[in-house]
């Protein structure tokens, strides 16, 4: 506090922190009253707003003979703009010529240090990231850079502070440049409590900016201590340098006043008394700090706008002239010219090693007109008035009947600036090339000017108020409205870098695309999917780095065409057919309703057959009508296929049928942590709207997000945020924890699937193909299903765009939602950037159940009644559809009929198997006793006698069967009479 500085002035305060307090709590300057030993001061403000002027001493200690406190101003009171406080007689007094004030403001545009009162402070990466803190952002700051203050290149998170004591309510405003994205750049005001003020989303995140222009942000403070703070965090993922943020002219009103008048700065002046700004020095003039007027650089030296000294000039290059197309003579004809830069600033006369200005070339044939035009009186080129098209060589023609002109701008011969374009220069730190074209025309190109600088913005633009769909697809539901298409190269030896922009309905311009370095003559072509006015820009910087000498002169791009369709004031260069009323001459073409082609034969509108959608903007004919993809179906404007989520597959003679309505809201999968080099923890987001809403695109990404879950696209910041509507989308997420974010912030929203192209089981559709080494197999018998889809939009590292497949894996333990992932060898999702890979296991992925999915099982038969259960068959591979039967129970016998049968027919087999055992038991004693006989006989004789037969004769010796002797097997008791006979 003042009156605690004034009480204790003689007690041992310092002047220095008198001096840093004041600046900190008022942001003013203390004024040194000369020839004395002491100033003059105000205290703090009362309670009743009053405060008192006193003197404070310059030395420590010497605080005799001050003057007494006297009572000050009001404290509301403030000078004029151009006045300052004068503390003596407390009265406003002009400032002097060569100064300035605000009155009650304080400007701060001169940047040649950071000014008294500001700070940069780092904020260190996360500890789970970066592991030593020392080692983090210790370097990291925002840089003076003379006219400017420019962020920090890397990922840290860099505060500019500020603080200021307002006695009334007043405003802060500062003129920033925001071009890269990858930087998330938020103004926020904090009270004395460290207490962040309430403020609306557009206040605290700063728009982008087109490269090269300057914006303003405006934001009004309350009463009392308010912070300020400027806080930049860049976002390395790929390893290449952010672009930093530029700030300029810092101004602040609310001041109660301000007691002394600025100096100008060098290169500037106030050529009266009471100036409330400083004017810049003309060309080849020059002033010194606090100047009233400029004065002029000698004869040998030069100077720009705005400089505080004079420079010798050099000999003339080959880097100080460029060469220029005139425009086409009465003749028809042109020629080359050569001129110098200007403002020319090298010497051509009298110089050693100086180039003088080559001589002009030969007139030569004009090129023809651009398409849609015609030549008038042989050296103007005219569009052709509507209803008739040329190829620009040719008389305007008239459309044939039964069709219509199809309008557009063609560019492709450069003689003149087409009308609808423009060119300009801007250079961030100077206004050497603000005068000077950025684009020159050179015949069958336009190319990059000579700028003034390396480091120049070289622009061209293009509007385009807006876009007309041709009558025959008026009706249709549209999902592109027109397209541009141009071709270039670069080529360059430094860091070159061409963006391409677009700036719709004149809100802001975000980049498309852009390209480093030298590219090969290629095309890129950008659709427009909804209808407004938009202005193309083209903007090439041969290096970022600023420098007074010009070393890449030589580095250039060159457009050879720009196309753009359906142009709305665009002339027509063929003509197209168009659907007729009725096949009778002179019927005017008519509008085809949705999800109709014009018939070839009859000219006439016809509905495009089941399962088909129209591509683009072309109707004409039934192959506009393309077939949808496996699996997939179209929606009722045939504008669109996509997955009703239904699907069927035929596996060994058996129709699996799938129902995915349980995965149709939207699916997410945050993966990661993972870190850049500087140990910024990011995650990749994607969000998927895998099938159903009719084709709808429901899967939402956007930039700046304050709440991940949802997306009102009503809400205040909506306008603000950069989103995509798609049916897979990514956003990196970069965490509210260890960065001093109060939420998590998203960036980089990009589509991943545009178009649907099917589902199937099979591994490759339309040129996408699954890699089955990215996921484990599964153990189950199931196939997987794949969804296939694709992003055509061309981008610098995909030149055939983005692609994704989403594999369907049945897996009953993860329940109907399931479970999203990406591959463990490929965390962000993907191995190149392009082709996206992702797992949906759920038990909605299972067919429905059939009953071939269960079995049955009968229990045994009690009291005359038999149980009969139903179980699945395990492992269970389905769900919903059919349900287990109850069980069931049927009357049964004790003795079942198939038990009797079989009793039965053993008993047969038993009584078979006796009768026959006893006639081959019979058959056999037969056989013994006939040889018995034989045996007995041979005895008697002492040999055996010679038979023609061993038989017996038939019927012999069969009634003395019963006194049969055995030889061989004698009976029990012969063997008793044997063994008696022998005692």
């Amino acid at each position: 506090m003042w009156w605690w500085c004034v009480s204790v002035c003689c007690a041992g305060t310092s002047g220095s922190d008198t001096a840093v307090l004041l600046s900190v709590t008022a942001g003013l300057r203390i004024v040194h009253q000369p020839k004395t030993d002491y100033y003059f001061e105000y205290t703090e403000c009362d309670s009743t707003g009053s405060r008192w002027r006193v003197a404070i001493p310059h030395r420590q200690g010497s605080c005799s003979g001050l003057p007494e406190p006297v009572r000050g101003t009001d404290c509301t009171f403030s000078c004029e703009a151009g006045e300052f406080l004068e503390m003596s007689s407390q009265q406003c007094t002009a400032c002097a010529a060569g100064s300035y004030s605000l009155g009650s403001g304080v400007r701060f545009d001169q940047w040649d240090s950071i000014p008294a009162g500001f700070s940069s402070l780092a904020t260190y990466m996360e500890p789970e990231g970066s592991g030593d803190e020392s080692l983090s952002c210790n370097n990291s700051s925002w840089t003076p850079q003379g006219t400017h203050l420019e962020s920090n290149r890397d990922e840290c998170t860099v505060s500019l502070v500020y603080a200021v004591h307002l006695m009334k309510q007043g405003s802060v405003s500062f003129d920033y440049q925001y071009v890269d994205n990858n930087v998330f750049f938020e103004f926020f005001i904090q009270n004395d409590q460290c207490q962040e003020m309430d403020q609306t989303a557009d206040q605290k995140w700063i728009k982008l900016t087109s490269n090269g222009e300057w914006g303003t942000h405006t934001v009004n403070l309350k009463s009392g201590t308010n912070i300020l703070y400027w806080r930049t965090t860049g976002i390395l993922l790929g390893g290449k340098p952010v672009k930093p943020v530029l700030l300029k002219n810092i101004q602040i009103e609310g001041v109660a006043y301000t007691s002394e008048c600025f100096p100008c700065r060098p290169g500037t002046f106030s050529k009266t008394p009471g100036s409330s700004s400083c004017d810049l020095c003309p060309r080849n003039t020059y002033s010194n700090k606090g100047a009233s007027s400029c004065t002029p650089c000698p004869e040998a030296q030069y100077s720009e706008e705005g400089w505080a000294e004079c420079k010798e000039r050099p000999p003339c290059s080959e880097k100080d002239y460029f060469q220029i197309h005139t425009a086409c003579d009465s003749n028809g004809k042109t020629q080359v010219l050569y001129r110098w830069v200007e403002p020319k600033v090298c010497v051509e006369d009298n110089v050693t090693g100086a180039v003088t200005l080559p001589p002009s070339g030969e007139k030569e044939d004009c090129p023809p007109c651009n398409p849609g035009f015609y030549t008038h009186n042989s050296s103007t080129c005219l569009p052709c008035p509507p209803g008739t098209f040329s190829d620009g060589i040719t008389d305007c023609q008239a459309c044939p009947a039964g069709t219509e002109p199809s309008l557009g701008y063609e560019y492709k011969w450069w003689n003149i600036l087409p009308r609808n374009m423009k060119t300009s220069c801007f250079n961030v730190g100077n206004s050497k090339c603000d005068d000077m074209n950025g684009w020159e025309v050179a015949g069958d190109h336009i190319r990059s000017g000579i700028g003034g600088s390396d480091n120049d913005y070289l622009i061209l633009t293009l509007r385009v108020p807006g876009f007309k769909l041709p009558t025959s697809v008026a009706g249709v539901t549209a999902s592109e409205f027109g397209r541009i298409t141009f071709v270039f190269e670069t080529i360059c030896s430094a860091d070159c870098e061409l963006y391409f922009m677009m700036d719709v309905n004149r809100k802001s311009t975000n980049v498309v695309e852009s390209w480093e370095g030298t590219k090969s003559r290629r095309a890129y072509t950008h659709i427009m999917t909804k209808n407004a006015s938009v202005s193309y820009t083209w903007a090439f910087q041969r290096t970022n780095k600023p420098s007074d000498v010009r070393r890449f002169v030589n580095d250039i791009v060159k457009i050879y065409s720009i196309t753009v369709t359906n142009a709305l004031d665009g002339s027509a260069s063929s003509c197209h057919a168009c659907a007729l009323v009725s096949q009778e001459s002179g019927s005017s073409c008519v509008p085809c309703p949705a999800g109709h082609f014009i018939d070839k034969d009859t000219n006439q509108c016809q509905e495009c057959p089941p399962n088909t959608f129209l591509s683009g903007h072309h109707i004409y004919g039934e192959e506009a009508c393309q077939q949808c993809g496996p699996g997939s179906k179209s929606n009722k404007e045939h504008s669109v296929c996509f997955s009703d989520c239904s699907f069927s597959h035929t596996d060994q003679n058996r129709t699996l049928t799938y129902d995915l309505s349980a995965l149709s809201s939207v699916g997410s999968i945050m993966n990661g942590p993972s870190f850049t080099s500087k140990g910024t923890k990011y995650y990749h987001q994607f969000n998927i709207s895998l099938c159903g809403p009719e084709g709808r695109k429901v899967a939402v990404c956007t930039d700046n997000v304050t709440d991940l879950s949802s997306k009102d696209l009503q809400s205040e910041s909506a306008a603000l945020n950069n989103y995509v509507e798609t049916f897979v989308c990514q956003s990196t997420i970069i965490p509210a924890d260890g960065r001093g974010f109060r939420t998590a912030l998203s960036s980089q929203s990009i589509s991943l699937a545009d178009t649907f192209l099917g589902a199937t089981v099979e591994s490759t559709l339309d040129g996408v193909s699954v890699r089955p080494d990215l996921f484990p197999e599964t153990s189950r018998k199931l196939p997987d299903i794949n969804f296939f889809y694709r992003s055509p939009r061309i981008t610098a590292s995909c030149e055939h765009g983005r692609s994704a497949v989403i594999t369907l894996r049945c897996n009953p333990e993860k329940g109907e939602r399931g479970e999203l992932t990406v591959s463990s060898k490929c965390p962000a999702g993907t191995c190149d950037g392009c082709m996206f890979y992702f797992l949906w296991e759920s038990s909605s992925a299972c067919p429905i159940c059939t009953e071939a999915d269960y079995h049955s099982i009968e229990g045994a038969c009690k009291g005359g009644m038999q149980d009969t259960l139903y179980v699945w068959n395990e492992p269970k591979l389905c769900t919903k559809g059919v349900s287990l039967p109850e069980k069931s129970s049927a009357p049964c016998e004790a003795v079942p009929l198939w038990l009797k049968v079989g009793i039965g027919g053993g008993a047969f087999m038993a009584v078979l198997l006796i009768s026959l055992t006893c006639y081959f038991w019979k058959k056999n004693k037969r056989l013994e006793y006939k040889y018995s006989r034989l045996v007995m006989s041979a005895n008697k004789e002492c040999e055996l006698p010679a038979a023609d037969s061993c038989a017996l004769a038939e019927g012999e010796g069969e009634e003395n069967e019963d006194d049969v002797v055995y030889s061989n097997t004698p009976s029990l008791l012969g063997k008793l009479k044997a063994i008696a006979s022998k005692v």
